[in-house]
């Protein structure tokens, strides 16, 4: 797979922690050994990217959670998450894959897997070559954007209030999550609305009301969902088109969605893109198989789609793509240059999609319409809680979740709220 970028870069290894690895009574071994095993593997990613050893300059997090013992083997990673001039990020994990027993009237050498591996420790740290010392690397040297861009998905069309008491029904309900979540980091929101008894809507006035809410608290982008609920008529999803928004999705292909089916046609996207661009707004490009990225391209080549281009990855459906860092790799490498691409994922998918998302130089679309949950069994308080946790997470790999404006010169939008 050709990269376009060193960030993602990864290196495994596996040890077996011996009896002269154990300092402590009892064969626990010291918590500097895996700090070691961190860095050879810190050292495998730069020879890799650079061709040098480089040095490690410093720890900014440690975690020690599981104690290992002689006898354990380790299973460490190491990835690549952000490239300066002469500083490498990186994120380590090791994990726990084989332990000793220990049973009592067990054997000395009675060792088992352990399965599900335990993660006895994750690091953070930075490693520095000089510019001098970096050799011909396989990769082309791009640097990771400093800028992300975060999307809001505050009502989706599945989502319920019996599911969640935090889900915003209301015009006025929707535009005070859509301003929490602009303080919280997100430049874009995108938009469903619903009826007063909770049913999702396509309709026109409702949107236009959620909209003008929105514009009188903050200056999001708004980008109003055309894909509604699996069933709609192309006529009403376009509904929320009679509104002008700034952004509107377009779907670029058919799929099995769960236990229904989103249906695209050809002949409907199509329809779609030409009323999408009569209304003056820019189109996302909802690819959920790598097959809707050609089609997208396919449109681009008939002229219905005017570059930028921005392509959004939806993930971890069932029945469409799956949610896994390769994938995201792949599919980004497959859009033109000059264009943007982001990455939406549902459910337990969202918050590690959305991190391999920002190191790998896209942008991310968090929120309760696809996933609910701040942390497993923790319901989030609304879209903004996840919005902040993404924020949180792209500026400790040195990147700026970015202000409505300048996600407006990102994307090329022409015309503001």
């Amino acid at each position: 797979m050709t990269m376009t970028s060193p960030v993602g870069l990864s290196v495994t290894l596996r040890l077996r922690m011996g009896a002269h690895d154990a300092h402590y009574a009892g064969e626990l071994v010291d918590g500097a050994r895996v700090l070691a095993l961190f860095g050879d593997a810190a050292t495998e990613l730069l020879i890799r990217l650079d061709g040098d050893e480089g040095l490690f300059r410093a720890y900014d997090m440690v975690e020690f959670l599981a104690p290992v013992y002689a006898g354990d083997y380790l299973e460490v990673r190491g990835v690549l998450t952000a490239v300066g001039t002469t500083s490498r990020r990186m994120e380590f994990e090791a994990r726990k894959v084989v332990a000793n027993l220990r049973d009592k009237g067990a054997p000395a050498s009675a060792a088992g897997l352990v399965e599900p591996a335990v993660v006895v420790c994750r690091a953070r740290g930075t490693c520095v070559v000089p510019k001098p010392l970096q050799r011909i690397t396989p990769f082309a040297a791009a640097e990771i954007a400093p800028e992300a861009i975060l999307t809001a998905a505050l009502v989706g069309a599945e989502v319920t209030r019996d599911q969640t008491p935090h889900l915003p029904i209301t015009a006025q309900e929707i535009a005070d999550e859509a301003a929490r979540c602009r303080e919280a980091g997100a430049a874009v929101v995108h938009l469903h609305v619903r009826n007063p008894d909770g049913t999702p809507s396509q309709a026109t006035a409702l949107f236009q009301e959620a909209i003008d809410r929105i514009r009188a608290k903050t200056d999001v982008i708004v980008q109003t969902s055309t894909g509604g609920a699996v069933g709609m008529s192309v006529d009403e999803r376009a509904g929320p088109l009679g509104c002008q928004p700034e952004m509107a999705t377009l779907n670029c292909g058919t799929l099995n969605f769960g236990a229904d089916v989103f249906v695209n046609t050809r002949s409907q996207i199509r329809d779609l893109a030409q009323r999408i661009r009569a209304s003056g707004s820019m189109p996302e490009l909802e690819c959920y198989e790598v097959g809707h990225i050609d089609e997208a391209l396919t449109l681009a080549g008939e002229g219905l789609l005017t570059p930028p281009l921005h392509f959004q990855f939806v993930l971890g459906v069932p029945g469409g793509i799956g949610a896994r860092e390769p994938i995201i790799q792949f599919m980004a490498a497959q859009i033109p240059r000059g264009a943007t691409w982001g990455v939406a994922a549902v459910g337990r998918h969202q918050k590690p999609m959305t991190e391999a998302a920002l190191r790998l130089g896209g942008h991310a679309r968090v929120g309760i319409e696809d996933n609910i949950y701040l942390a497993k069994g923790v319901l989030a308080e609304g879209s903004a809680p996840l919005v902040r946790q993404a924020a949180d997470y792209a500026r400790s790999i040195g990147r700026t979740p970015v202000e409505p404006g300048r996600a407006r010169s990102l994307l090329g939008l022409e015309k503001g709220p």
